[in-house]
């Protein structure tokens, strides 16, 4: 398995190429290499896998005519290559790349389809100065293009292809857009791998089975190679009749075609997740290895499998996945990799870097875990991607060929349906709850930005619904499958090992095809021809398995564990400005997920989750390297906060120095004045051993400030956003209010509830009709100057706060005058002389990058005083941890 990149149209240029190789170093770490030629250019990173010492790539024909850069594996090379032998070839290796290249200066394009195997290639033809591209039968192996129009040497077009996209995005010759079209769909109908089209505007995909070639001048034809489409449609229409002899038969197949893909010259493992596709694999090259198979070489006397297990779990399948182990004892090594809530946060930047482009679910991130144990044991693993969706795996396909019986008459599918009720019944029991228990129902559309939406209304996906067959087809081709094997590639190659998958064999799925539909589900069980072939190889708790769980991760139970961390990123400043997301009404859907009061499934905020992450990662401008140190570096209490100062020169001209104390996190069960005493006995203990200029900025007069937050925290008046019923009236006022850039305020449902409680509904009405026309007049703030009270120093949730600042809202504290005297006398008596002496008193503070407000003080002066001082506001409540501060005048 390797990486591939190129261009055809520019002028030469070894930079490009080798900037674009680099960004696929992960692929290909055995080696590199790069082939220019006029206006075309390749590059290639290779995994090495067959003929480790030979088969460098870019690899040329001995006549100079043509140059491959190929990744992939072709499993039939070797018959190709007696084929050719015959007619005359001759090689000089034994890699299946040289075999791909004669193949095609034989063959032309034609040999595309007598591959049986993986692959997406690039052959340079330096005769006609074209560029040929193709991608395998099923797209098992990537491959993206990008036209660069009117950057050709002469004006013409130029275009860039590789293995990944990241090349592209690094090459130069591409603007990065986000392409709304796909990402609409992907929102709305759950749909990510879309056609030719990617979530990058300008960027597509070869599809399976396809070819492109591109002349120098920048001219490109697209078609597919091969009609195995049609060809398995046609197939379907024979419905040859199905027996034990023809269990028996694909059971050959299957079995010679996991034989062809254990050729390597590197070690070669098993991804098992319990499942009864990936079981098989796993028993039949157990049975390889009992029988003294030599393919078996690469495997070794211990077959290495790969498990994601999830104790306690509802999606645990480690009982079957022991099953497996039982029967393999004495020739396997079972690894057991355990995923947690607690990797998957830690590992979701990478993961969604990884991936490219959203997915639908969070659930590949186990078999993310799966590759990066499994590369430390091997380099090559086999899977059971595809058998799903040959073999009508997944439940939904029970309706359609239910319809599809109806069709041929009532009492067909009434048999039918009477035994698979159980089966049926698992896809209906959580949708059948959530409406007894009265659960709100809520569009996908409600969360999303209604401009967002009206554009993009006309968009319509529809499936096949009443033909088994054809609903096959169109899902190993179109709607699921596809997908699958981005993930496969995507997680295989970010830890440098090959993914190869028997069940995607094309004479192993034309089989299939060529059979009755019985031979898919009879009776109420899919997959009968693979249950039928392992009758003796599986034991009846994985072979007469009904509930198909999959290689995922326990979603919804990881959701409520991170609630608080992915309520940080809804309430983010980058989710609340994109054009593609209601804020107001994903919040309000998220908070009911967490009652369990609608019935928004988890899925659905994964989506909105992993785009909003996939915007930051590759649109969004990134900190510096240098800024994310420093903000996470703990400081002293006698430093400033980053980008922040000690010292302050007020209008009048007096400096004062600003002390932040950095602070453990306050709650609830804290007594304020005992924890907060503790810092300040702390600054002035460190202040003998503080650097010597501290002796003279700590001779004036003294403050306490307090941040208001943690006041109202210790009293009870800071709410976990979920647990704020929020009204309609909020809802509705919380849309008109302005917010600012740090996102908090009244602009949140949530703080407006707040409001409502804390001045009533009418007094709020009031002074939104006030503000409302205070802006006609240019007069800013009259809504708080109506309301009254503290209202203004209501909080909601920030992105840049730690838990629980980040999930909650809160009210103003509750006599913070008397607060701050008594906090006033608690320091006059512990802190000792000359401190004593010179303290001036106490203020409670509401202070953020965009204003001051003194809330309470027992120290002398006006509130606008203080409030000067705090004028850069020197606090941190984010990762800084510092909600005080002592304050020095100084003389």
């Amino acid at each position: 398995m390797c990486g591939i990149a190129g261009y055809v149209g520019f002028e030469a240029d070894e930079a490009l190429l080798r900037r674009m190789n680099d960004c696929q170093r992960h692929r290909g770490p055995d080696g590199e290499g790069i082939l220019i030629d006029g206006r075309g250019g390749l590059a290639h990173r290779r995994l090495s896998i067959i003929d480790v010492a030979h088969g460098q790539q870019p690899m040329s024909t001995a006549d100079g005519r043509f140059t491959i850069a190929y990744n992939g594996e072709v499993y039939n090379y070797l018959d190709l290559r007696a084929q050719l032998e015959e007619l005359g070839h001759t090689f000089t290796t034994d890699s299946d790349t040289e075999v791909v290249l004669e193949a095609f200066a034989a063959w032309g394009s034609d040999a595309f389809d007598r591959f049986n195997g993986m692959f997406g290639l690039a052959i340079w033809d330096h005769q006609n100065r074209t560029m040929t591209l193709a991608r395998d039968h099923f797209g098992i192996k990537p491959l993206y293009v990008c036209r660069s129009a009117g950057s050709g040497a002469d004006g013409g077009d130029a275009w860039l292809f590789s293995s990944e996209i990241k090349p592209l995005l690094q090459s130069g010759h591409y603007e990065k857009r986000p392409n709304d079209r796909t990402i609409y769909r992907y929102l709305r109908f759950r749909i990510h791998e879309d056609g030719r089209e990617t979530f990058f505007d300008g960027i597509e995909r070869l599809e399976p089975g396809e070819m492109m070639t591109i002349g120098e001048d920048g001219r490109a034809e697209r078609r597919t190679f091969t009609r195995l489409r049609e060809e398995l449609a046609e197939l379907a229409s024979v419905q040859r009749p199905y027996d034990e002899s023809t269990a028996a038969e694909y059971r050959e197949r299957l079995v010679e075609a996991v034989r062809l893909r254990l050729q390597s010259e590197v070690p070669v493992g098993t991804s098992l997740s319990g499942g009864l596709d990936s079981s098989a694999v796993a028993v039949i090259i157990n049975r390889l290895i009992n029988s003294g198979d030599r393919t078996t070489e690469s495997v070794g006397q211990q077959q290495n499998t790969f498990s994601a297990v999830f104790p306690n779990s509802i999606n645990d399948e480690e009982r079957y996945v022991d099953d497996v182990l039982d029967i393999c004892r004495g020739h396997v090594d079972g690894h057991k990799i355990k995923p947690t809530a607690s990797e998957f946060k830690a590992d979701l930047r990478d993961f969604v870097r990884t991936q490219e482009e959203p997915l639908i679910s969070s659930g590949p991130y186990a078999q993310y875990q799966v590759m990066r144990e499994a590369t430390k044991h091997v380099t090559v693993l086999l899977d059971g991607q595809g058998a799903d969706e040959m073999m009508a795996g997944y439940v939904p396909y029970y309706f359609v060929y239910l319809r599809q019986l109806r069709a041929q008459g009532a009492r067909k599918a009434a048999t039918e349906l009477s035994k698979s009720l159980d089966v049926l019944y698992r896809l209906g029991r959580f949708k059948l709850k959530a409406k007894l228990r009265g659960r709100r129902d809520v569009p996908t559309t409600q969360l999303l930005g209604r401009d967002f939406v009206g554009a993009h209304q006309g968009e319509r996906y529809v499936v096949e619904q009443a033909n088994l067959k054809k609903r096959l087809i169109e899902d190993l081709f179109v709607g699921s499958l596809p997908s699958l094997l981005r993930y496969e590639d995507k997680n295989t190659m970010r830890f440098s090992l090959e993914g190869r998958v028997p069940f995607l064999d094309k004479e192993v799925v034309k089989f299939i095809f060529s059979l009755s539909d019985e031979a898919i589900i009879k009776d109420g069980w899919n997959k009968r021809i693979l249950r039928d072939a392992t009758r003796d190889l599986l034991p009846d708790s994985i072979r007469r398995r009904r509930n198909k769980i999959g290689f995922t991760t326990p979603q919804g139970e990881w959701f409520m564990t991170l609630k608080n961390h992915f309520y940080g990123i809804f309430l983010s400043e980058s989710f609340a400005n994109r054009p593609y997301f209601n804020q107001t009404e994903v919040l309000h859907a998220f908070e009911g997920w967490i009652k369990g009061t609608n019935d928004v499934d988890s899925m659905t905020f994964w989506r909105l989750i992993n785009l909003e992450l996939w915007l930051q990662e590759y649109f969004d401008e990134q900190p510096s390297a240098d800024t994310v140190a420093v903000q996470s570096q703990p400081k002293t209490d006698y430093e400033p906060n980053a980008r922040k100062s000690l010292d302050l020169t007020l209008d009048s001209g007096e400096v004062v120095r600003r002390y932040p104390l950095r602070t453990e996190l306050y709650a609830r069960e804290d007594d304020l004045d005992e924890k907060t005493l503790g810092y300040i006995e702390r600054f002035f203990a460190g202040l003998p051993s503080a650097p010597p200029e501290h002796e003279v900025a700590t001779k004036g007069r003294w403050y306490f400030f307090i941040s208001e937050k943690i006041v109202a925290i210790t009293q009870g008046r800071s709410y976990f956003i979920w647990d704020i019923k929020v009204s309609r009236p909020a809802r509705v006022l919380s849309r008109y209010v302005t917010r600012t850039p740090a996102g908090i305020g009244l602009g949140s449902p949530f703080t407006m509830q707040l409001a409502i409680q804390e001045a009533g509904l009418p007094k709020v009405l009031y002074a939104a009709a006030g503000g409302a026309v205070g802006k006609l007049v240019g007069k800013r703030g009259m809504f708080y100057d109506l309301v009254g009270g503290d209202i203004r120093a209501i909080d909601g949730p920030t992105e840049y706060s730690v838990y629980p600042a980040n999930v909650s809202a809160k009210l103003a504290p509750k006599d913070p005058d008397a607060v701050a005297a008594r906090l006033s006398a608690a320091i006059r008596a512990r802190v000792p002389e000359p401190w004593r002496s010179t303290f001036g008193g106490t203020v409670v503070m509401d202070a953020n990058d965009i204003g001051r407000n003194v809330l309470g003080k027992d120290a002398p002066g006006t509130k606008e005083r203080y409030e000067a001082m705090f004028a850069d506001n020197p606090l941190g409540q984010g990762s800084e941890q510092t909600p005080m501060a002592v304050v020095f005048e100084q003389p």
